[in-house]
Order: C-alpha cells, then structure tokens, then sequence
C-alpha cells in the first residue's frame, strides 16, 4: 500500500533520519513512553511509525495500542507498514461524538500536533476527556502561535494557540504538567513561546 507525502504527515520513509520534524515526532513518542500502562490510544496516528514504537517500548507494561487515524489510505499504510501484534489500526474521526461509545475506555491517550489541525476543538477535547479512564494519563502536544482564530504560517492548520490558550485547555483534569519542546529537547517549564516553539502537556484524569 502506498502513502501520498502530503504535507505534515510524518513518513519516515520519505524522510531523512536528520530530519528535524522526524526527530521532533520520534522525541514525543520516546518521552511517552515512560506513562504507558494498560490501554493505550494513539489519536491521530498518522503514518503509524509512533504506534510501532509505543508498542515495542512499552510492550511489558501495555495490553493493546488502538491507533486512530481519519484517513483510510494512511490507516491502510499503517497496517502493512508499521503492523504489530499489540496494535490495532482503525480508520475513524477524532471529532466524531461517538468515538468514545465506538472505542472504550484508555490508561494512556497520546495525540502529538493534532488538535491545530481540528476545528471543533471543544468536541476533540470532550471526545478525550470521555475516553480517558479515571486516573488515565493524557499527553497532547501542539506548536505555539498568534491565538485561536487568526492566520498563522501554516496552510494545514486551523490556527496555532497562544501559551495562555493552551494551558487553559486543560482545567477539568486533577493534575497537569507542562513541558516545552525545541528540537528533540523536551523538559518542565513556565513557557517562554520565544524559546519553546512546541507545548506538550502531561493530565491526569
């Protein structure tokens, strides 16, 4: 099954293992790992490579990586391309209001650079917080820009939020932790949207 290169999505075999958005991906997946327990959900999973890797690093500790993804092409890559027997590729609609009837319950939810790209970013958070068990442990990550409804440098986005919008996202959840990510660097911080280009937070339900 072949896979078109359209745009933002990460297909490490159209890429060069230099490449930064790449390694920027493959460092989100390997500071998640270190959360996955149980059910995990990978929302928004792309070509499949991350899903791969969860389930080969965190195969002692999970019983089974559902990953979703809107379109069927790539869901079809992702089988053939990134198959493992701890994942389970689905073709289905993050915003879809069904999706958590349709799904289940999680321990772990990880979705890196999807909610920019979505316009009903109320309903892809309800659909979340459904999907999450007590106790289960989310791990967003979006790029920082202008704020909710204007332009930014990207045609694949909606908008880019601003630090304040981002950490605003996240008040219904017990616990939050916020981290900024330059490049593969990930680490705990206040923001600086001048330094930290990506946000990424870590919630407990």
């Amino acid at each position: 099954m072949k896979i078109e290169d359209s745009g933002e999505r990460v297909i490490p075999d159209f890429m060069k293992p230099t490449n930064g958005l790449l390694l920027e991906h493959i460092a989100r997946y390997q500071f998640s790992t270190h959360y996955l327990k149980g059910r995990v959900l990978d929302l928004a999973s792309g070509s499949g490579f991350g899903s791969q890797m969860l389930a080969k690093l965190g195969k002692k500790r999970i019983e089974t990586i559902v990953a979703v993804d809107c379109d069927p092409s790539t869901v079809a890559y992702a089988k053939g391309r990134y198959n493992h027997p701890l994942v389970e590729y689905r073709c289905e609609n993050a915003v879809d209001p069904l999706l958590p009837q349709k799904l289940g319950l999680f321990d772990v939810i990880v979705s890196f650079e999807t909610i920019e790209h979505i316009e009903e970013e109320q309903q892809f958070l309800s659909n979340v917080y459904q999907l999450l068990k007590p106790g289960g442990v989310l791990i967003l990550s979006t790029p920082f820009g202008k704020g909710r409804g204007k332009p930014c440098g990207s045609a694949f986005h909606v908008h880019q939020l601003t630090v304040d919008e981002f950490k605003n996202l996240f008040n219904g959840y017990t616990n939050v932790k916020f981290y900024g990510q330059k490049g593969v660097l990930i680490e705990p911080t206040q923001y600086d949207e001048n330094w930290y280009p990506i946000g990424i937070t870590v919630c407990t339900k």
